[in-house]
């Protein structure tokens, strides 16, 4: 066992250095959505709540999702790595715990919650996370099906009643992206084409993969590319620029 550990330790970074985040008093709540199966919300997900853990946040995630795939990410997760709040939110609760009450329940000193959903979402459910949000990711592969599903997942947000009557900031993310490749600029194109803004390119590496496997994020790993840093920086910059004004 002991042995395993010391594997697992030797391809994650100290994370000595991370970028500076806010604090805030009220928790803020990213909703990471998109009704298309297969375009990486679970990753976008964990990665985020690693980086806010290591950047000394409290951090909680909430799976929405019934295949459960971060709550077996924080199950591999060694104890000395930041830790993380897990959420198993697609159980059913004794005496059908509504949703709004989930996501209030938390650990009174948490400063985020990263909420992972299934493909699929719709009707009352997107309509509850919406409402709950504070900030809304959506993630999108290159391919025309991707595309596709992705607009008529992003007017849904748009015309919901939750969405309608309090806008949130929206913004989509181009995941497992290779560049120079024909279909990355249709993708470029689609996304610069939508009234929401094309925040963040991440590319198709194995690094995710590995990550997940030690229930890290990328950039925990000690291997991983500055390219990768290069390119989170800008989705974690909009996150913290776009978090509400509590003064008031």
């Amino acid at each position: 066992m002991s042995e395993q550990h010391s594997s697992k330790e030797s391809h994650i970074n100290d994370m000595r250095s991370q970028p500076r985040v806010i604090s805030k008093s009220q928790p803020v709540r990213i909703l990471i959505a998109n009704a298309k199966g297969g375009c990486g919300k679970t990753t976008i997900a964990t990665n985020i709540a690693s980086r806010y853990a290591s950047s000394n946040l409290n951090t909680c995630l909430l799976d929405f999702d019934p295949q459960g795939s971060c709550m077996q990410w924080l199950r591999v997760r060694q104890s000395d790595q930041p830790e993380i709040h897990g959420v198993a939110a697609y159980q059913k609760t004794p005496g059908q715990v509504t949703r709004t009450w989930q996501l209030r329940s938390l650990p009174i000193n948490t400063n985020r919650i990263i909420i992972d959903t299934p493909s699929g979402i719709n009707g009352p459910l997107l309509n509850d996370l919406i409402r709950e949000a504070d900030l809304i990711l959506v993630p999108v592969t290159p391919s025309p099906i991707d595309i596709r599903a992705t607009t008529q997942f992003i007017k849904d947000v748009l015309l919901s009643p939750a969405f309608r009557s309090k806008p949130k900031h929206i913004g989509a993310v181009a995941n497992r992206v290779k560049r120079n490749t024909l279909v990355y600029a249709k993708l470029k194109l689609f996304l610069n084409s939508l009234k929401i803004p094309f925040i963040a390119t991440l590319r198709d590496t194995q690094f995710y993969i590995r990550a997940s496997e030690y229930g890290v994020g990328i950039h925990d790993l000690k291997n991983r590319q500055k390219s990768d840093e290069r390119e989170w920086s800008p989705l974690m910059q909009w996150l913290e620029d776009h978090i509400p004004d509590q003064s008031g």
